[in-house]
């Protein structure tokens, strides 16, 4: 479950919420000023976070790689086709004799 809790609260009350978060695997977003600034996760979670936030950072840097030598127009035609292929409707499957 992920619930709301104002800073204040989460000052007062952290020992409570740490055990929500870990026993329960509930989630706290903090509160600053009626907006959400942070939040208490299961360390589980977290560690899901960072690996698939690496593991975007080496896809991204890959991609970065590949189309490095490629000018903007380039880019924009590759762009535009791959909109286009990823838009048009699929293929009927062919029925077997």
């Amino acid at each position: 479950m992920i619930r709301e809790a104002p800073a204040v609260k989460v000052r007062q009350n952290l020992g409570e919420l740490l055990n929500e978060v870990q026993y329960k695997r509930d989630s706290v977003v903090i509160l600053k000023d009626g907006k959400p600034v942070a939040a208490l996760i299961d360390i589980g979670l977290f560690e899901r976070i960072r690996a698939m936030e690496t593991r975007f950072t080496e896809i991204t840097n890959k991609i970065q790689a590949a189309f490095a030598g490629l000018s903007d127009d380039e880019l924009e035609t590759l762009i535009d086709e791959a909109v286009e292929y990823a838009r048009r409707p699929p293929r009927k499957a062919r029925k077997s004799k």
